[in-house]
């Protein structure tokens, strides 16, 4: 079963073919250029580029895996949570082609995506595992038992991972995305010259605070111009907090759950520092680390044509139009139907 997936649930056009043989194609355009001026996404900025270029992302794919669109099986699209505007574009063409071609659809929920994306690896993990998901919008720690079978087991209070590194690089001076930017400024800085906040390491349980963390940077370098050298000691501290933060509370979930499988999915899993500190970890106590490859972190179609596959597959269908929505807790999700 061929199955073209679809993402647009934010600043990312994303167009993909899954088929049993694995990816069979994929586009992905990042709008980094055209938010870069406003240090942020504009979410009216991000829906009319998505319009602009899916259309013609979606021929290439198309091309480039030599399948013509008769020969598409199914189409499956992310349909939440992200910006309404954004998933309402992806959603509709999804549900446009299912129509006109008669082809089943299914609306896949973005983290579901993320959750599965090393499933997408030569070397994937076996159900069940757990999976930390760290991105702009989410840091949770999350139980795989299978396709749709999810629980969360904690998650950020305030601020999630990426947003708290976004917002820090901003305070920083740096540029947009601020992630990637204070990540490179950190691998210049000193690891002992700031020891910055390790939020809620000191209380039991898995949840998370990031946002005084922050606030922590935000009174460091208050009424004070720091320059370059003291910049990268700044960030190496703050990557420093979070790191050890994410890497001590997913231990703590190995070690509360039984479990011996460790996935890293998200944006902010691209890390190379948070990488590096949770395999050495891990190894320690004897528990395997999975991660997607650095495409695959961040946001992609192929994760969500997989996704889509695996409930195309089992006989899930959805009622067109295809129903898109800015928010959708996890736990609502439920085994292919």
């Amino acid at each position: 079963m061929k199955v073209l997936g679809i993402e647009t649930s934010c600043d990312e056009t994303a167009v993909a073919l899954y088929g049993e043989g694995g990816v069979l194609a994929a586009e992905v355009f990042s709008q980094f250029d055209l938010h870069r001026a406003w240090g942020g996404v504009v979410p009216e900025l991000a829906a009319r580029d998505h319009v602009k270029r899916l259309l013609p992302m979606i021929r290439a794919t198309l091309e480039a895996a030599g399948c013509p669109l008769e020969a598409v099986d199914g189409v499956a699209c992310t349909t939440g949570p992200g910006l309404i505007g954004a998933l309402l574009v992806g959603s509709a063409l999804a549900g446009a082609l299912a129509f006109a071609r008669g082809l089943p659809a299914v609306g896949i929920h973005h983290l579901e995506g993320h959750l599965l994306a090393p499933m997408l690896e030569p070397e994937a993990p076996a159900f069940p595992y757990l999976a930390l998901l760290v991105s702009g919008g989410h840091t949770q720690l999350v139980r795989v038992d299978g396709v749709g079978c999810y629980r969360i087991l904690g998650e950020s209070l305030d601020d999630a991972a990426g947003e708290a590194f976004d917002k820090t690089a901003k305070l920083l001076g740096l540029g947009y995305p601020g992630g990637p930017a204070l990540a490179a400024l950190a691998a210049r800085g000193r690891p002992d010259r700031y020891r910055f906040p390790r939020p809620m390491l000191d209380r039991p349980g898995l949840d998370f605070s990031f946002s005084g963390l922050k606030t922590a940077v935000v009174t460091e370098v208050r009424g004070r111009v720091p320059d370059e050298a003291d910049r990268a000691d700044l960030a190496r501290g703050f990557e420093d907090a979070v790191v050890e933060t994410l890497v001590v509370k997913s231990l703590r979930a190995l070690e509360i759950t039984g479990l011996q499988r460790l996935v890293i999915a998200g944006g902010v899993g691209a890390n190379q520092r948070l990488r590096q500190r949770l395999a050495e970890a891990s190894a320690a106590r004897g528990a395997s680390v999975y991660y997607p490859r650095p495409g695959l972190c961040t946001d992609n179609a192929a994760m969500i044509a997989y996704a889509g596959h695996c409930r195309l597959v089992a006989g899930e269908r959805h009622a067109l139009p295809l129903e898109a929505r800015a928010r959708w807790p996890l736990d609502e999700l439920r085994p292919p139907s």
